[in-house]
This record gives C-alpha cells, sequence and structure tokens, in this order.
C-alpha cells in the first residue's frame, strides 16, 4: 500500500503540473487579451481530463490529440450556445455525440482514442460555468478561435510534462493492454460498444430531460452524473458501484465545502486551496472513486464562491441531481441491453474521460 501511494502521488504531481502549467498559460493570456475568467476553468478542465487519457499515448497519439482536441474543443462552445439558446435540440446534440464517442470504438483502438477526444470537451463543457469569452465577443469563429487554442494548449501542456517525466522520472507508465476484437455480432444481438452508446443515449437524454424539469439551470450535475457512472461499463454492478461511489463522495464533499464555507475563504486563498483539494484527490483517486468525488465537489465550490455564488445553497441541489443522474445511469444500464460482465472486463483499456472531472 504504501508503494501504491508514493506511485499514485508521483501521477498526481504530474497531472497537477500540467494543471497549473496550463492554468499560467491561460492566465497570461486572458489579461494579454482580455478575456473572461471562465477561459481559465476551460484550460484547468480540459487538462485535467487530456492527462489521464494521454499517459501511455505514444508519439502518434499526442500528434493526433494536437489536431483533434482543439477542433472538438472549438465545437464545444458552439454546442454550449445552442443548448443556452435551445435546449432541447442542443441536448440532443450533445447526446448523438456522446453515443457516437462510445459507438466508434467497435473499430479499434485508434477509433477508440479518437472516441474519447470527442468526449473530453463535452465533460468540460458540464464543468465551465459559463462562455470562455466577454458577452462582447459577439464573433462564432472569434469563440472558436480562442476556445480551440486553449485545447491545443492544453494539449502542448501535457505532452511536455508527460514527456519530461517519462525520460527523466523514476517510474515510467504501465503500458495499456492489447485490446481483444469481439466477434461479429447480428443486431439482435449487439456488440458490447453498441450496447453502451444506447445505454449511454437513454442515460443522457433522461438526464437532459429530468434535470432541466427538477433542477432548472444546475441541470448539467445530472448529465455530468449520468456519464461518469455509464463510462466504461463493465457490466451492472459496475455502473451500480460507480454511481454509489460518487454520491457518498459528493456528500462527504458536501460536509468539506460547508465548513470551509463557514470559515469565510474567499479570493485568491480559495483559488489555492482549490488546487490543493485537487491534488490530494488525485492522490487518492485510484484507490476508491469516492475520495475524487469528494475533492471535486469541494473545490467546485469554491470555484463557484470565487465566481460570486453561494456555493452552501446550491450544494445539497447539486446532491440531488447527482442522486438522480445516479439512478438514471443504473436504470439504463440494468434494463437496456445489459453489458455482460466478461465482455466489460475485455474493455478495462478504454479510457474514462468523464471521471478526471466529474
Amino acid at each position: 500500500m504504501t508503494a501504491k501511494l508514493i506511485r499514485n502521488a508521483y501521477e498526481a504531481a504530474l497531472t497537477m503540473t500540467a494543471v497549473l502549467l496550463c492554468w499560467s498559460a491561460a492566465l497570461l493570456l486572458e489579461g494579454a487579451a482580455g478575456l473572461h475568467t471562465d477561459v481559465l476553468v476551460l484550460a484547468c478542465a480540459l487538462t485535467l481530463t487530456l492527462a489521464g487519457s494521454q499517459r501511455t499515448a505514444d508519439t502518434r497519439r499526442r500528434l493526433t490529440a494536437l489536431v483533434l482536441l482543439p477542433v472538438t474543443t472549438g465545437a464545444s462552445i458552439f454546442l454550449g450556445r445552442l443548448i443556452a439558446s435551445h435546449y432541447s435540440i442542443g441536448a440532443a446534440v450533445y447526446t448523438a455525440g456522446m453515443a457516437l464517442a462510445i459507438w466508434i470504438r467497435r473499430y479499434g483502438p485508434a477509433a477508440t482514442k479518437a472516441g474519447t477526444l470527442i468526449a473530453l470537451p463535452l465533460v468540460a463543457l458540464l464543468v465551465v460555468p459559463g462562455p470562455a469569452l466577454p458577452p462582447e465577443a459577439q464573433s462564432g469563429l472569434v469563440t472558436w478561435s480562442w476556445s480551440a487554442l486553449i485545447g491545443a494548449l492544453a494539449c502542448a501542456v501535457v505532452w511536455l510534462v508527460q514527456g519530461l517525466a517519462d525520460r527523466f522520472g523514476p517510474w515510467r507508465p504501465d503500458p495499456a493492454p492489447t485490446p481483444t476484437p469481439s466477434p461479429r455480432r447480428s443486431r439482435l444481438h449487439p456488440r458490447p460498444s453498441t450496447r453502451m452508446a444506447l445505454q449511454m443515449a437513454a442515460g443522457i437524454a433522461a438526464a437532459f430531460a429530468l434535470g432541466r424539469l427538477l433542477f432548472d439551470d444546475h441541470w448539467p450535475w445530472v448529465v455530468l452524473t449520468a456519464y461518469v457512472a455509464a463510462s466504461g461499463n463493465r457490466g451492472r454492478t459496475d455502473v451500480l458501484r460507480k454511481g454509489s461511489e460518487r454520491l457518498i463522495g459528493a456528500c462527504a464533499g458536501t460536509l468539506l465545502a460547508t465548513g470551509l464555507a463557514a470559515a469565510g475563504i474567499t479570493g485568491h486563498t480559495a483559488v489555492a486551496l482549490m488546487f490543493t483539494v485537487l491534488a490530494i484527490a488525485l492522490w487518492l483517486r485510484p484507490l476508491n472513486y469516492a475520495y475524487w468525488a469528494a475533492g471535486m465537489t469541494c473545490a467546485l465550490s469554491l470555484l463557484l464562491g470565487y465566481f460570486g455564488q453561494n456555493a452552501a445553497t446550491v450544494l445539497p441541489t447539486r446532491l440531488e441531481g447527482i442522486a438522480v443522474g445516479a439512478v438514471l445511469s443504473v436504470a439504463s444500464a440494468w434494463w437496456l441491453l445489459p453489458v455482460a460482465k466478461r465482455q466489460g472486463a475485455a474493455r478495462q483499456h478504454q479510457s474514462e474521460p468523464g471521471r478526471a472531472v466529474a
């Protein structure tokens, strides 16, 4: 256990180094170009999600990410505005994008990695609390270009930090297992990737509908949980476990955030504490996902406080949204074309980007 904790601390330090470097670069860009503070959140969210999926990537995969991620990040900004102006249409497009990112896994490892890169900005879209540019930036092309630049920046920083660590660090990343191709199945017995895509589509669509109906503007918490609990589906029990761990962790994080709010922590102190909480949560995440859920709940509370919101008042609503999202994921995984445990276990090599920010 001691050796595992030391290794976890090393990997967490690499990720947080990349996050802080990307945040610092985005901070300079914000001041130079007069951007909104949300651009910093976008930079941190993309770096967190990308660091895990790129840890074992070779040069070819990293160059692919450098091309694909900026494009999908820019497109996600358009999608965010579509959801804001036409909720039903935007929700349908978002659901289709998430399902597509899973369905294309049937075409092999390269398609699986491309699907991960498609999903990363969509997950980050649920975390960033607003557009990445000030209201006076009216041009869609300008919005796309700045967001795409942040995506490229995240790729470059992650590549730099992990590349230096692989060259000079004490440990190398564990190689990803070779995927086992699934046998061709009839339409009456679809492949696991098709089943997981349909389950994800059903869970997210229901999360969009119930999220807006029950929680109004706090619908992203329902959708994010529905995605996280179902991502990397290894069977019914796995989805139930992840949903339960996320809810338990969020409850613990709520208690911690309530104490911090009572202490009146704001401003730069809140930002420093937010990064500290993220580092500890990253360190403990491999032991149990509940640690990460607790840390993210607390960090998001500090973030809301930084943006001037009373985080303590919305945390109970967040817990309710997480519970609803978890129930929706479990329901779709258990009763809509369930994936057999052995089929899901054969796909443990597939990335779960949502778990990095949820």
